[in-house]
């Protein structure tokens, strides 16, 4: 009996193809995940959907691929979707059937309900591009409330892509991209470093409820300092190797036999001169054999102007990032990302454009979705205050007591930095202190009322409601007396994994005087 693994799923929907790995609670390492008849290989599965109307009929990855040559393929068969979804700017194909985000979601539907059932999975990580990142992020809000999973996060693809080759946060790094339909290059700075906090993963989901409009787990993005791109990628190649040996070549098994000996020529083992045999189907529909070596495939690329066109778009790329003072002594490296950078002539040209920048090459395909594995356990997904905490304080001025914040309702526990708060003497000769906890019973609510037809806010406003916590407050005694107004105490608040309050309390010279433990949150 096949034993069943709780943990991670992450998926990386691509533009060309798709990524799922999977990783148990209990395993450092991730596995890409195979499922028949949709998947082309462990984990890859090629972005595209078969919807057929009015059959209902919907298939996803090989299987859709298998359908394209089919009649009514313009209108029944899709790809190229995801790179159209919460973009405004790009038109899609007008004959399909369905549109970019219905293409998503049905393929999302299909693949959900299609993992195999050795796998539970507790969490759901999925990755957004960064340039089209709001109108995507709303997307997959929507198609969330349709996923049965207690757990999802967001990531965003830069930042997953550079996590699985261990560069610092706040690091400037160029990604080149060249996939099955497009070619993307940007430079971007990763977010943290100089004393900031490291990227984050953003809650969508916890507990089986949509957290997404309430969390204060907000992603923080890596920051795009240029970006460029065009519509040629790895199928061009393909088409470009056919054409070479059978121009004008329109049957689909003549692109994916040029796809296999591309791929097996991209291997580094593999000699300049040897040649290899692919078999094309001619014009006839007779099956001819040819011959392929890197050094044919290299004067096939230099012939059709790869080298130039990649040299434009890195060109433009470095003219945008010195536009906002990045240049390339700056980058702490240079990824390599999709099928199409292992072609042994791309490598080299980056090498010889970009000489002094270590060149990082994952896993081309999985990289980004092992990096959104690699990046869920590091941020840890944080349960959410559903009250705002405070402590009494004294107001000199007024005489009287109120409540200061210390966390809020909708911040995220266990914490990660503590809340640092300076207490001063109420009074002359002081030398001990109370620390009272209340708890947030009704938050203050403003009024909106319409004048001459516009809205403004009351002003009046129903007060915030704080319940004191029912238990003995903690005091602290110091050794030496304050007189009013003076700083004599410092707090530092934090919530544990086990939600209890605790407080570290330090006189004005910074001597500890000991961690308390303020009570249970809940």
């Amino acid at each position: 009996m096949e034993k069943n693994l709780s943990g991670t799923l992450a998926i990386d929907l691509g533009n060309t193809n798709t990524v799922i790995a999977f990783q148990d609670q209990k395993d450092k390492n991730s596995v890409l995940v195979q499922i028949p008849n949709i998947t082309s290989s462990p984990g890859v599965i090629p972005t595209a959907v078969w919807y057929e109307d009015p059959l209902k009929i919907t298939k996803i990855g090989i299987s859709a691929i298998n359908m394209r040559d089919n009649s009514n393929s313009e209108l029944f068969f899709h790809s190229n979707f995801k790179r159209l979804i919460g973009n405004p700017i790009e038109k899609s194909n007008k004959k399909n059937i369905l549109n970019p985000n219905e293409c998503g979601e049905k393929f999302f539907q299909i693949l959900w309900a299609n993992i195999p059932q050795k796998y539970e999975i507790n969490r759901l990580v999925l990755t957004a591009p960064i340039d089209t990142y709001k109108g995507y992020r709303a997307w997959l809000v929507n198609l969330c409330e349709k996923i049965s999973v207690n757990e999802i996060a967001l990531v965003d693809e830069p930042t997953a892509a550079s996590l699985g080759i261990n560069l610092p946060f706040g690091s400037k790094i160029m990604t080149i991209d060249i996939g099955g339909s497009t070619i993307d290059m940007n430079i971007i700075k990763i977010d943290g470093g100089e004393g900031k906090s490291g990227p984050i993963a953003e809650l969508l989901k916890f507990n089986g409820n949509d957290v997404s409009s309430i969390s204060k787990q907000k992603i923080r993005c890596a920051e795009i300092i240029g970006k460029t791109g065009s519509k040629i990628g790895g199928k061009d190649i393909d088409q470009w190797i056919v054409d070479y040996f059978i121009p004008e070549s329109n049957y689909a098994i003549n692109l994916l036999k040029a796809e296999q000996i591309k791929c097996k020529l991209s291997s580094s083992a593999i000699k300049n001169e040897d040649k290899y045999p692919t078999k094309l189907l001619t014009e006839q529909y007779q099956e001819k054999e040819f011959y392929l070596s890197k050094e044919i495939l290299e004067k096939i690329l230099i012939k059709n102007n790869l080298l130039n066109h990649l040299n434009s778009l890195l060109k433009d790329l470095l003219n945008q990032a010195r536009a906002k003072f990045c240049t390339v002594d700056d980058l702490s490296a240079i990824i390599l990302v999709g099928g199409g950078t292992q072609i042994p002539l791309v490598k080299e040209w980056i090498t010889n454009k970009i000489s002094k920048i270590q060149i990082k090459t994952p896993p081309p395909v999985e990289s980004i979705a092992l990096g959104a594995l690699a990046m869920t356990p590091g941020v840890k997904i944080k349960d959410i205050l559903n009250k705002g905490l405070s402590i009494r304080l004294l107001n000199r001025r007024e005489r009287k007591h109120f409540w200061h914040p210390i966390f809020y309702k909708g911040q995220t526990w266990p914490t990660e930095i503590p809340y640092n708060l300076i207490l001063q003497a109420s009074k002359n000769d002081q030398n001990i202190f109370e620390i009272i906890i209340g708890e947030t019973k009704k938050e203050r609510e403003y009024d909106v009322i319409f004048e001459n037809g516009l809205p403004k806010l009351s002003e009046i406003q129903s007060e915030e409601e704080i319940i004191k916590w029912d238990q003995k407050p903690l005091k602290i005694e110091l050794e030496n007396k304050s007189n009013l107004g003076e700083d004599n105490l410092k707090l530092f608040f934090r919530i544990t994994k086990k939600a209890d309050l605790l407080v570290k309390c330090f006189n004005i010279q910074d001597e500890f005087l000991g961690e308390y433990n303020l009570g249970n949150i809940f």
